[in-house]
C-alpha cells in the first residue's frame, strides 16, 4: 500500500490542475481498493454546500450537479464528525440520502474520511461498494492517509485560483489575492514582467572529461564573463544606490574568487568531472548548508550562490538571455529575485517585486528598501509562470499581491499610495530628534547591521548605535577561518562608520545550523545542537582570535560592545568572560592601550530567562533575542508553514518572560535591550518600553515608524496598556485590544506597515 500510496501521489503533483488531479484521484484509489465506487466531494466555503467534483463508478453527468448541504446526508455526516464514517449498509442509516442522478443506489458499503487542512473541513473522500461489508482497518487507514494528501493538493489550488479566482490555464478574475512576506515596505501597481532563471542546476547529469585543462579554462571563461555582468550591472546601478549598498555586488564578486566557490569546483573538475557536474555540486552543498541555517538573515544567502551558480552554468551551456520588454511600471515577478535580477531593469520603470521564494533578509529585499521598492517575498502559493502581463498590485506592508484588481481595488491602493508618501515624507523629518515620550521618557533606538550596506541606511533614518552586528559574514564568504588581520579589518570598518556610536558585535554563532563549509558539523538536531558560544568555548583559539580583532579593531575609538550568543549556564558567561579578558591582557601586552569593552549575554533560551539574575550580575547588559526566544519557548518554527501561525511575539509566555528579565535588569541597575523583530514593530516597541525596556534596536527601515510611535505616546499612557494586556490569555486578543487602543489615541497610520 506504501508504494501505491507514493506513486498517487508524486502522479497527483504533477497535475497540470485541480480537476485533473481529482480524476486521477479518483480512478487510482478506485483501482489500490478493489471498489466500484471513488468520489470527491468539496465544500463551496460561498455556499456552505458539498459539490461532486469528481467520480469514477457514479454517473458523470452528475459531477458538478449534485450538491448536499453541510448537514446533509452521508457526505454531511462525515464532515460534521471530522472523522471516518465506515459503514456496512450506507442506506439504512437514517443521514443516507438518495440521489437518482448518481445512481448509487446500488452501492452498500460505504466508507467516506473527511478532507481537513489546517483544522477546516474541505470535503469529503468517499469509496463505496456494492456488496455489503466493513472496510477493514487498512483501507480506512489508506483513504484517511489520501484524504490528507489531497486537503493539501485542495488547499494549494484554492490559493493559486484554481478552483476560484486565477485558474492555472483559465482567465483571471478580479482581485485574486496571493499572500506573501513583507520584503520592502510600499505599494506598487503595474503590470508583471516574469523572468526565469537562467538555467537548471539540478537537471546537471555527471559526465567525465579527458581534457581537464580544456575544462578548466571553460570554467574560468564562464565565470570572468560572469564577474564582468556583475560590474556592468554595478555600475548601472551606481546612479541609484550608495557605494555601501553596491558593497552587495563586491560580496558577489568575492563568491567567485578563486579562493571561494572557484577553488572548489576547480578541485572537483581535476577529479575528472566536466565542469557543469563540478559546479552542480559545489553549489548544491553550499546552498544545503545555507538553507539548513535558522538565522534568516544567513539562510538568505543560499539564493546567492544559486543565483551565481544558475548565471555560470548558464554560460558553460551557451544559453542566451532571455528577450525581455519592460513597460513603464514593471514588477518583476520571478520564483526567486536576485539583485542581478533587479539590476537588469531600467530604474525609471521598476515600480515592484514579487518573490516565490526568499525573506525579508534577502539581498534582493535589502536592496529593495534601500531603493524604495515595494516588494513581497515567499508568495509560495503564486502561480508566477502564468502571470506574465497581467496587471498586479504588490502590497509590500501587509505581503499581499493583488492579481487583475478591480477599479474599487485599484482607487483604494492610489489613495494608499498618496497616504504612504505624506508619511514618508513626514517620517523623513524625524531623523535628526530625539525618540522622546509625551511624558519626557528617553528610548534610544539602534539597529541591527550585517552588510556595510546597512550603515548608510541606519544612520539615515537617525540610528543612535548598532545592537547587533552579525559577525558571521566575513566567515561565510570564504574557504577558510579568516585572519586575525582580516577580521580586524571588517570590524574597524564597521566601528569607523558608526563612531562615537556605540556598536554591538556579536561573537561568532556558528554550529550545527550554521556549519561553514570548511569547519563541518552534522547533527540530528542542529537547533539543540553544538551551536554559538558552545562552539567557540570548545574552540578558545576562535574566540581568543575574535576577540583580539574586536578590540584591536576599536583602538582609537572605544565603542565596542561584546556580546555572547545562546548563553543557557552561568558556567558558560564565566568562561568566555576569563576569555576575554585574557585576549584583552594579550591585546595590551603588545602596546595597544584599548579599554575593556561592556560585556553582554543575548537571552535566547528560556534556561537564560530564569537565569537572568544571576547573569546581570556577571555582565554589562543583557539583550533578548526575540526570535529565538519565542521559538524555544513555544516550541515553534515560525518559518514552517505547517505550524507558524502558533509562532507569536506577543504569546501572554514570551511577554511574562520579558518581565521577568526587564525586572531582573532594573533590581541590577544595568540596561536591558531588545534586538528581535519584536523591537521593530511600533505596537510591540510600546510594551517593551513599558516594562522597562532601555535600548530597541531594530531593522533600519522600521526605525522611522518606531520613533514616530512612540513620540506620540506617554510613557504612563504605556505603562496602563501593558497592564491591560499583560492579563490576557491569547496572543490574537493581546493583538488585537493592542492595536485598538492604539488606534483609539489616533495612531494608526503607522500601525497599517504591518499586522
Amino acid at each position: 500500500m506504501l508504494n501505491t500510496l507514493r506513486r498517487i501521489v508524486q502522479e497527483v503533483n504533477s497535475a497540470r490542475d485541480l480537476p485533473t488531479a481529482l480524476d486521477i484521484i479518483v480512478q487510482r484509489v478506485r483501482g489500490a481498493m478493489g471498489t466500484e465506487v471513488c468520489s470527491v466531494y468539496l465544500l463551496d466555503p460561498d455556499t456552505s454546500r458539498y459539490v461532486l467534483m469528481a467520480t469514477e463508478g457514479l454517473n458523470k453527468d452528475a459531477v458538478g450537479a449534485v450538491s448536499l448541504a453541510s448537514n446533509e446526508g452521508l457526505i454531511g455526516f462525515v464532515g460534521a464528525r471530522e472523522e471516518p464514517v465506515n459503514l456496512e449498509d450506507a442506506a439504512a442509516h437514517p443521514k443516507f440520502r438518495y440521489f437518482a442522478e448518481t445512481g448509487e443506489e446500488r452501492f452498500a458499503s460505504f466508507l467516506g474520511a473527511p478532507i481537513i487542512h489546517h483544522r477546516r473541513v474541505m470535503g469529503v473522500l468517499v469509496v463505496q461498494q456494492k456488496e455489503r461489508r466493513q472496510f477493514d482497518e487498512s483501507e480506512e487507514s489508506f483513504l484517511v492517509t489520501m484524504s490528507a494528501q489531497l486537503a493539501g493538493v485542495i488547499a494549494h489550488a484554492e490559493a493559486t485560483g484554481s478552483i476560484r479566482g486565477l485558474g492555472w490555464g483559465g482567465e483571471p478574475v478580479q482581485d485574486t489575492r496571493f499572500d506573501a512576506v513583507p520584503g520592502a515596505p510600499g505599494v506598487a501597481i503595474g503590470q508583471a514582467v516574469v523572468i526565469l532563471p537562467p538555467a537548471d542546476l539540478k537537471a546537471v547529469p555527471d559526465k567525465t572529461v579527458k581534457d581537464i585543462d580544456a575544462e578548466v579554462t571553460l570554467f574560468r571563461s564562464a565565470v570572468e564573463t560572469v564577474r564582468q555582468d556583475m560590474q556592468d550591472l554595478s555600475a548601472r546601478l551606481s546612479t541609484q544606490l550608495r557605494p555601501e549598498e553596491l558593497a552587495l555586488f563586491d560580496v558577489y564578486q568575492m563568491m567567485l574568487d578563486d579562493a571561494a566557490l572557484g577553488n572548489e569546483v576547480i578541485n572537483l573538475i581535476r577529479t575528472g568531472q566536466w565542469a557543469q557536474g563540478a559546479l552542480r555540486e559545489v553549489v548544491s552543498s553550499h546552498v544545503g548548508r545555507f538553507e539548513m541555517m535558522d538565522d534568516p538573515y544567513l539562510r538568505e544567502r543560499a539564493s546567492d550562490v544559486k543565483d551565481l551558480g544558475r548565471r555560470i552554468l548558464a554560460y558553460l551551456q551557451e544559453a542566451g538571455k532571455q528577450e525581455l520588454v519592460f513597460p513603464d511600471h514593471t514588477i518583476l515577478v520571478s520564483e526567486e529575485l536576485s539583485p542581478v535580477m533587479l539590476g537588469e531593469v531600467p530604474k525609471e520603470k521598476l515600480v515592484g517585486l514579487v518573490s516565490v521564494l526568499g525573506s525579508g533578509s534577502s539581498h534582493v529585499a535589502i536592496l529593495a528598501r534601500a531603493m524604495g521598492i515595494p516588494t513581497v517575498m515567499g508568495a509560495i502559493d503564486l502561480p508566477y509562470t502564468r502571470m506574465d502581463g497581467l496587471e498586479l498590485i504588490v502590497d509590500g506592508n501587509h505581503g499581499e499581491v493583488y492579481a487583475s484588481p478591480s477599479p474599487e481595488l485599484r482607487r483604494h491602493y492610489l489613495e494608499l499610495v498618496r497616504e504612504e508618501l505624506e508619511l514618508v515624507q513626514g517620517l523623513e523629518k524625524l531623523k535628526e530628534v530625539p525618540c522622546v515620550t509625551t511624558d519626557g521618557h528617553r528610548m534610544p533606538l539602534w539597529v541591527n547591521t550585517g552588510l556595510l550596506a546597512d550603515v548608510a541606511r541606519s544612520l539615515d533614518r537617525g540610528a543612535e548605535g548598532v545592537g547587533l552586528y552579525r559577525t558571521e559574514v566575513p566567515f561565510m564568504i570564504q574557504d577558510r577561518f579568516p585572519s586575525e588581520k582580516e577580521q580586524q579589518a571588517t570590524y574597524r570598518e564597521q566601528l569607523e562608520a558608526f563612531h562615537p556610536l556605540p556598536v554591538t558585535m556579536r561573537s561568532l554563532d556558528i554550529g550545527g545550523d550554521k556549519a561553514l563549509t570548511y569547519f563541518p558539523i552534522k547533527e540530528d538536531n542542529p537547533f539543540l545542537g553544538w551551536r554559538g558560544i558552545r562552539v567557540t568555548l570548545d574552540h578558545p583559539e576562535i574566540f581568543l582570535l575574535q576577540t583580539r580583532a574586536m578590540l584591536k579593531a576599536s583602538r582609537g575609538l572605544n565603542n565596542l560592545r561584546i556580546m555572547l550568543p545562546m548563553i543557557s549556564s552561568v558556567y558558560e558567561v564565566e568562561e568566555a568572560l576569563h576569555l576575554i579578558h585574557r585576549a584583552h591582557s594579550e591585546v595590551c601586552d603588545e602596546g595597544m592601550a584599548v579599554p575593556m569593552p561592556p560585556v553582554g549575554v543575548m537571552i535566547e533560551v528560556p534556561a537564560a530567562v530564569y537565569q537572568a539574575r544571576e547573569l546581570i550580575q556577571m555582565v554589562d547588559f543583557l539583550s533578548v533575542g526575540t526570535n529565538d526566544l519565542t521559538q524555544y519557548l513555544l516550541a515553534v518554527d515560525r518559518n514552517n508553514p505547517r505550524v507558524a501561525d502558533l509562532y507569536h511575539s506577543l504569546h501572554p509566555a514570551v511577554l511574562q518572560a520579558l518581565l521577568k528579565i526587564a525586572a531582573a535588569c532594573r533590581d541590577a541597575g544595568k540596561p536591558m535591550s531588545v534586538c528581535g523583530e519584536m523591537a521593530g514593530d511600533p505596537a510591540s516597541a510600546v510594551l517593551l518600553m513599558a516594562m522597562g525596556c532601555d535600548v530597541l534596536s531594530m531593522n533600519a527601515t522600521n526605525l522611522p515608524k518606531v520613533k514616530w510611535l512612540l513620540r506620540q505616546i506617554s510613557l504612563s499612557d504605556a505603562k496602563a496598556l501593558l497592564d491591560e494586556v499583560i492579563e490576557l490569555d491569547n496572543p490574537y486578543l493581546v493583538h488585537s485590544t493592542l492595536h485598538l487602543a492604539l488606534r483609539n489615541m489616533g495612531l494608526e497610520k503607522v500601525l497599517r506597515q504591518g499586522r
